[in-house]
């Protein structure tokens, strides 16, 4: 009897052990998981607080585009999941809502078609002293359209014939117009896809041009250079920001707009100097970029 009933204590007393064991690892790991959770809240508190000064600043620029009477127009350009929805809702967060607006334009309808191709831009530009950030702009016929057959061939050549034009006579007759181009990485760019995929509350922004977004990397780094070469000009720079960093993207970008505006600045104390490692223009880009070229062969980014 004795015999029988020993082995079964042994295995009740390791089962137990076992238990406890694998309790304690669960135990840790949550521990864990809470911490990282903790960290993570409390570093993207840091950083929302850190974009607050320049904010402030913006509604100090924005009350000086209103007295003045002056209109402005910020584009923000880049490839898919660059960054620059983020940074759009951060720069108007705090705005006066009577005095900007977000554009975000959808397909050309059939009757939009049959116009001048910048009527349907012309008609949503601000008025003076109002702000109208482009969420993309005209410049979708630079980049997206070509890319995908959206335009014709002649279509592209027109509109990179009088893109600049356009734009001379926007900043002659008085407009403050900033164009930002949010550059990030192939790798980055993969790692924000999957996470769209995987959460829920991200994937309504995954579309049928990001999923074709990876393969067609190198078509757009080469629409990228051809645009950033022939509509880089003096009176309508390009701005690169580079953007794996989404803090630093914002915060960079923040400064590009506050120091394209001759307003009375109100906290000296802030920072106001670009990054020179997120802020390039785009003349230096395009000369990053042919360097690469004579190196690798190709477009590197």
């Amino acid at each position: 009897m004795t015999i029988q009933t020993a082995p079964k204590k042994v295995t009740q007393a390791t089962d137990i052990t076992a238990l406890q064991t694998e309790n304690e690892t669960l135990r840790h790991r949550l521990e864990k998981l809470e911490s990282e959770k903790a960290k993570k809240a409390l570093s993207k508190h840091k950083q929302e607080k850190a974009l607050k000064p320049f904010q402030a600043e913006l509604i100090r620029m924005q009350s000086y585009l209103e007295e003045s009477k002056r209109p402005m127009i910020i584009l923000f350009e880049g490839r898919d999941a660059s960054g620059k929805g983020g940074t759009i809702r951060r720069v108007a967060r705090y705005m006066n809502e009577k005095h900007y607006r977000i554009v975000a334009q959808g397909k050309p309808s059939e009757a939009q078609r049959t116009q001048w191709f910048f009527q349907r831009y012309v008609q949503r530009f601000p008025r003076g002293g109002e702000v109208v950030l482009f969420d993309r702009s005209w410049y979708n016929r630079a980049m997206v359209e070509p890319i995908f057959g959206f335009c014709t061939p002649e279509e592209y050549r027109q509109f990179m014939k009088g893109v600049v034009g356009f734009e001379k006579d926007l900043v002659r007759t008085g407009t403050i117009l900033v164009k930002l181009y949010f550059s990030v990485t192939k790798e980055v760019q993969a790692g924000r896809f999957e996470r769209r995929k995987t959460d829920p509350l991200r994937q309504w922004k995954l579309s049928e041009v990001d999923l074709q977004a990876q393969e067609r990397w190198d078509d757009f780094t080469n629409q990228k250079y051809e645009m950033l070469k022939r509509t880089h000009v003096s009176n309508a720079p390009w701005t690169v920001i580079r953007s794996n960093d989404k803090h630093l993207a914002r915060l960079n970008a923040m400064r590009a707009i506050l120091n394209s505006v001759p307003y009375e600045r109100g906290n000296q104390e802030i920072d106001f100097v670009p990054d020179p490692e997120i802020v390039i223009s785009g003349s230096r880009e395009v000369e990053m970029m042919e360097a690469e070229r004579i190196k690798s062969g190709k477009f590197t980014h």
